[in-house]
């Protein structure tokens, strides 16, 4: 599969976004949501306009590292990375449809941010205005690296969008200023960021400018971490001790940032979720323009750990709060859950990464699980307020009461956050979610996600154009029209199965295509064929309402059951249920209802079902007793999509039910 060249390039190249046009009854609502509300919204969060929310200082920073105002830095060490996501997420919204009101927007900020630039290409508002002088002494706090990464990211995106070059060559004298920085020759910094984001986003300053010393500063950022002895120690001890944060543990706690063994000996995934899954990008990047068989073979063991062992049913990752960080195998525990929105925004970068190395279904079907579960859900239907962190159980009584654990789980979403790193990521992800759809490796075209619309896909020296409609994830009736440039052109369409269907059929022209072994090949059904423009391929993917278990070892279900219907994780919402959910018990035999509900949520299919309650008003034994509950009563539950839960006020919620 993998080359072994030292710079053999092996990942399938990217679909611009101009050439994916989204048409779509579910996403449609969200990407208008995100061009019309939320990027709006989040330029007034970022300019301090939003009132009752946490100032941002964001912008200001920038204007006052410019010289344009006068003041002191305010926000987190990293509140520039805000800015560059936004500029990003714009990047994106501009490549799929001209926006000139909201480009000269753009355009002005780029402006202050040049201005803000040093002579020697450094770019940093935090340190320009609160520690001058103090650049690269603390890599293991500050996420210097981080912020850097994101600027550039937000660059290549805004470059690609408009052809603009202004801030790609700001961010590419920051670049090359990185890199006469950091190195293992003498004088230069043996060192790499706290907080992983450079390593990728130095792939795309590569993939757009041609320039491979980004691509082996990238590298080297890659090989020289774990490296002993520990570099964060080194510089610890240069500063006598100082850290950045009261608890000073990011410069011992190698785990929290991965640095505790070199990447390629990694085996568990631990520590900081973000951190981890951003390099693991950045580790599968590498191994696609290099051939490096060592780092795609260390992505494959972390990545089976991940979703094999510690990945929420939702897609959520990262379940301790303590660092935001993954724990141990199988602890998935329900109510004290972190599962940060930006980590699964990170595994879907991932996942995607993988699927360009290798197009097999378990990829795309984790990237789907993550986006129509945590990430749509980490956003209200309104585009104004936000989840940071995504619980699978809520008793808003136990929310900022007296037992601290659950300090961190909000009963609904907030306007804005102090460390908003969330909402912009939401924004840019799904302004930029016609990437995600197909990918192109040869002469085959694999649709990895079913999302409606028309793509213009390169395929060697000509193109194909593919229509897709479907009214997925409602229901799995997919259509694809395939129109090539040259009619008789001889390619592959690849069609994923997904993992939750057990039944799927195929139709070409009205007329049965056999699904067999030699039809499927890693997930994904193949045909292989000389496409005549018009040639009509219809999937059918059965889509009933499945109970779903987990592993024995997951302590906190046993017993449980939580129920998924397509890509659509399901839960109890006491909007619809009433309160004390823990009292719910869903018989085995119970029938469960599907049904479409088009005043419900903007439209959602919903499941119901005869389930049973405890009967816990005649309870009369006092706080323990040895008599039972007096039994259960029959109760009508009500399921709705995980994803769109908390959009109707403040109340309980549970993915996993008791089962009888």
């Amino acid at each position: 599969m993998c080359g072994t060249g030292a710079e053999q390039s092996i990942h399938s190249a990217r679909v611009p976004l101009n050439q994916v046009k989204i048409q779509d009854e579910f996403w449609d609502y969200y990407i208008k949501l995100v061009r019309e509300v939320v990027v709006p919204y989040q330029w007034d969060a970022l300019n301090d306009r939003v009132s009752g929310a946490e100032p941002s200082g964001a912008v200001r920073n920038f204007k006052i590292a410019a010289g344009l105002e006068q003041g002191d830095f305010y926000g987190m060490v990293f509140q520039d990375s805000d800015i560059a996501k936004w500029l990003e997420a714009v990047a994106y919204l501009l490549e799929s449809q001209p926006d000139p009101a909201l480009e000269e927007i753009a355009d002005g900020l780029i402006d202050i941010i040049e201005q803000a630039q040093h002579e020697d290409g450094y770019l940093n508002t935090y340190f320009t205005l609160k520690e001058p002088g103090q650049r690269w002494t603390n890599l293991a706090e500050c996420h210097e690296l981080y912020c850097a990464g994101h600027m550039i990211e937000a660059a290549v995106a805004y470059y690609r969008a408009t052809g603009k070059r202004k801030l790609l060559d700001v961010v590419s004298r920051f670049a090359d200023h990185i890199d006469s920085v950091f190195g293992t020759e003498p004088g230069k910094l043996a060192g790499y960021d706290g907080h992983q984001e450079i390593e990728l986003a130095l792939v795309k300053l590569y993939q757009v400018t041609g320039n491979e010393r980004y691509l082996r500063l990238s590298r080297y950022f890659l090989d020289q971490r774990g490296q002993k002895p520990s570099f964060y120690q080194i510089q610890l001890d240069e500063r006598g001790g100082k850290t950045h944060w009261p608890s000073g543990n990011e410069a011992i706690d190698l785990e929290y940032n991965q640095s505790h063994l070199p990447v390629r000996e990694q085996e568990t995934a631990i520590g900081h979720a973000v951190r981890l899954l951003y390099m693991l990008t950045g580790m599968a990047d590498v191994a696609a323009e290099t051939g490096d068989e060592s780092l795609l073979a260390a992505c494959r063991k972390l990545w089976d750990n991940i979703v094999s062992r510690q990945m929420y049913i939702t897609g959520g990752v990262g379940s301790m709060p303590q660092g935001e960080a993954f724990s141990f195998d199988y602890d998935l525990p329900n109510d004290t859950v972190y599962a940060e929105t930006c980590a699964s925004i990170g595994l879907i970068f991932f996942a995607q990464r993988m699927l360009k190395l290798a197009p097999e279904s378990q990829f795309a079907d984790v990237m789907e699980r993550a986006l129509y579960n945590t990430v749509v859900g980490g956003m209200s239907r309104d585009g104004k307020h936000f989840f940071y962190v995504n619980p699978l159980e809520v008793d808003p009584k136990a929310c900022g009461g007296a037992n601290h654990k659950y300090d961190h789980v909000k009963p609904v979403r907030q306007e804005w956050f102090g460390c908003a790193c969330c909402p912009p990521n939401v924004a840019r992800l799904l302004a930029s979610l016609g990437e995600y759809i197909y990918t192109v490796q040869g002469d085959t075209i694999y649709t990895h996600l079913y999302i409606g619309g028309e793509a213009a896909l390169e395929l060697g020296e000509s193109k194909v154009t593919l229509k897709q409609a479907s009214n997925y994830p409602w229901d799995g009736e997919i259509k694809l029209e395939v129109f090539p440039e040259q009619a008789g052109e001889k390619f592959t369409l690849a069609v994923r199965i997904p993992g939750w269907c057990k039944q799927a059929s195929l139709l070409l022209n009205g007329s049965a295509y056999p699904l067999g072994d030699n039809t499927v090949v890693n997930g994904y059904a193949r045909i292989e064929r000389e496409w005549q423009s018009g040639d009509v391929l219809e999937l059918r993917l059965e889509m009933p309402v499945l109970r779903m278990h987990s592993h024995p070892s997951v302590r906190a279900n046993a017993g449980k059951v939580a129920l998924q219907r397509g890509p659509l994780v399901y839960c109890l919402e006491q909007a619809d249920n009433g309160p004390d959910l823990h009292e719910v018990v869903l018989p085995r035999d119970a029938e469960l209802k599907a049904a479409k509900e088009e005043e419900l949520l903007g439209g959602v299919v919903a499941i119901s079902a005869e389930g049973l309650r405890l009967r816990d008003e005649e309870w009369s034994g006092g706080l323990y007793s040895p008599e039972p509950a007096l039994g259960m009563k029959q109760a009508t539950v009500k399921f709705i999509p995980y994803y769109a839960w908390a959009n109707r006020g403040e109340g309980e919620m549970t993915v996993w039910v008791r089962e009888q």
